[in-house]
């Protein structure tokens, strides 16, 4: 089952043969889980959404970012657009978001916040989707003067390892003409020095970039050259092939390595039972039992990824924070915990993804790792999480603690 039909769907999942609980495939939890402890806010009684307001924000990355093993370069600067929601009372809060959100405006104006959203549980009225959620987080704890992750409950910490997204096929970028891979390890510096300990390294040249044979070689090259420059300085390895390799070509990979260790493997191929637990038994008969196998990232198959994550051959789920969205993956915590899977939320392309991660890592817990997607903007202020020894410290100023600073 597609993530594009799994949202749609509001019966509960047949997980290994059992089912999951709590309508697990509903759009979000039933209203009256979702009222259950409101009484705790009464202050979002008091505000009533007055006007919406959508606004595109330019930022970027701080340098060119090239391939991957499936998509071609991705450039550097970028524009998003973002939802400003007031309240009669003076407060305003603001989130990722997209055009969508003006079919929503006369729905969600006019109505207490109270109305809308438990800020515990997330949004109320299956109606609504994730292009006004996350605008709606902030803004509850704004009034409520708390941080999201203490909203949420305060459940994890508030300091979670984080990874450098950015190391990408770089020796193929226009302006490095001898493809030398110098510009690899100049990338995995820069990154060093920002605060970085982990370093995320695509693989999956074999699909498109290169002649077979030659893409893997590659990868080899590029993950043990990475790891010898790096080994002596506290940083841990993730590799990912956005689905470009086989089984066959996973285990290659792994052997050509020659056992560095790493965090874990990601999206080797398209999620299946059988290869996933051929993966899995091999990796821990073979030195790679601590190395996590994580996948579910795009256009995931659910039931597939739940089944492994039972089994415990898929160890780390991966949706998109902002496409799967912030309620429901609140929701879906709760079950990830029972059946022993972690996550790490998909956070490319967008600081902001990154920093709604950081909140649900320390309210919920869960959370293995968070991708870091470092960006520049004149439009926001990306507010105080520092990385200190390679993790990422929470914001404690209300709601998710940015600024907008483009009005």
């Amino acid at each position: 089952m597609k993530r594009r039909n799994f949202l749609k769907i509001g019966a509960v999942a047949t997980v290994g043969g059992g089912l999951l609980p709590n309508n697990h495939f509903a759009t979000y939890a039933s209203p009256a889980n979702q009222f259950s402890g409101m009484q705790a806010y009464s202050e979002l009684d008091k505000h009533k959404i007055e006007r919406c307001e959508l606004v595109e924000i330019d930022y970027h990355w701080p340098r060119f970012v090239g391939k991957n093993g499936r998509i071609d370069f991705h450039g550097q600067n970028h524009k998003c657009t973002v939802l400003k929601i007031y309240t009669d009372q003076g407060a305003m809060g603001w989130g990722l978001s997209g055009n969508r959100a003006k079919g929503l405006f006369h729905f969600i104006e006019n109505k207490k916040v109270s109305e809308l959203i438990n800020p515990k549980l997330g949004l109320i009225n299956v109606g609504l989707d994730q292009t006004i959620e996350f605008a709606l987080f902030d803004l509850c704890g704004i009034i409520l003067n708390q941080p999201v992750y203490k909203l949420l409950g305060n459940n994890g910490t508030k300091e979670t390892p984080i990874y450098s997204g950015m190391i990408y096929l770089d020796e193929l970028n226009p302006e490095n003409k001898s493809k030398n891979l110098d510009i690899i390890l100049g990338n995995c510096e820069w990154d060093y020095n920002y605060g970085y300990r982990q370093f995320k390294i695509k693989i999956g040249r074999s699909g498109r970039w290169y002649p077979h044979a030659e893409g893997l070689d590659k990868d080899i090259e590029v993950t043990r050259l990475i790891y010898q420059s790096f080994q002596d300085r506290n940083t841990e390895l993730l590799v990912d092939a956005n689905d470009m390799y086989d089984l066959k070509d996973t285990i290659h990979f792994l052997k050509g390595i020659n056992n560095i260790p790493l965090v874990w493997v990601e999206e080797p191929f398209r999620e299946k039972i059988n290869e996933g637990r051929e993966l899995r038994k091999w990796m821990d008969t073979n030195g790679y039992e601590k190395t996590l196998y994580a996948d579910g990232e795009a256009d995931p198959d659910f039931d597939v990824c739940l089944s492994l994550g039972k089994e415990q051959v898929l160890n780390v789920f991966l949706p998109d924070i902002y496409d799967y969205g912030f309620s429901r993956w609140i929701n879906l915590m709760g079950e990830l915990k029972k059946i022993g899977m972690t996550s790490s939320p998909h956070a490319w392309g967008n600081l902001l993804k990154t920093r709604y991660t950081t909140h649900l890592a320390a309210g919920i817990g869960n959370v293995v790792t968070i991708e870091g997607v470092t960006c520049l903007s004149d439009d926001i202020y990306y507010g105080d999480y520092p990385i200190i020894n390679g993790k990422v410290q929470v914001s404690d100023l209300p709601g998710f603690g940015m600024t907008l600073l483009k009005k």
